[in-house]
């Protein structure tokens, strides 16, 4: 009877193990900014997404994401929903610019609770990372036009400009994105900056 409980407790801790992916994807709940993520194969799968060893052009386009706090502009991280050269979700980071990278196989919605599952983030209706409402407000703003759903229902969208504002709010938000001044040229190709209406140097 001992033997047969013990085989029950490893039949189930193996298949607590491999619905989790065998990791455990904790959110970090701290304040910005935010780290790399761990477990990016994990993540991605949490977001419901595929991943390749390879980017997928089929469909390609960039939306940029700010973040505040606090008037403070905090950077994005430069590896969400990628692994060095070896892994990508169709939906990711390359570097701190707030640069959202979509090459997907084939076209679907995109949104900012994905990026945030990628990330380890908590985005939650009431809690972003450590901030939470009422005590810190959180809002968020799409082309410069106040969002009034749950930003992790934001779609993403081609040349788009997501201000995600915790606390006191900026000067300005912002309702376009600057690429070609903010990409680093030797991490991002100055080309993807044609998505936000800017003129490519030849």
């Amino acid at each position: 009877m001992r033997l047969r409980s013990s085989f029950i407790v490893l039949a189930l801790t193996l298949l607590a193990a491999a619905c989790s992916g065998g990791s455990n994807l904790t959110l970090n709940t701290g304040s910005a900014p935010w780290p790399n993520p761990v477990n990016v194969a994990a993540r991605i799968d949490a977001a419901g997404l595929p991943s390749s060893s390879t980017e997928s052009l089929t469909v390609h386009y960039h939306s940029h994401v700010d973040i505040f706090v606090n008037g403070k502009s905090e950077p994005v991280a430069s590896s969400i929903g990628r692994e060095d050269q070896s892994l990508f979700s169709p939906l990711h980071t390359h570097a701190t610019s707030g640069l959202i990278h979509i090459e997907a196989p084939e076209d679907q919605d995109f949104t900012v609770g994905m990026l945030f599952t990628e990330w380890g983030v908590r985005l939650t209706n009431d809690c972003i990372g450590d901030y939470c409402s009422p005590d810190t407000k959180l809002k968020a703003y799409v082309d410069g036009t106040s969002y009034t759903q749950p930003i992790s229902t934001i779609v993403l969208k081609k040349g788009e400009e997501i201000a995600i504002v915790i606390g006191s709010p900026p000067p300005t938000i912002p309702s376009t994105w600057d690429c070609l001044a903010n990409i680093d040229p030797a991490i991002e190709n100055p080309a993807q900056c044609a998505d936000f209406g800017e003129q490519v140097p030849a």
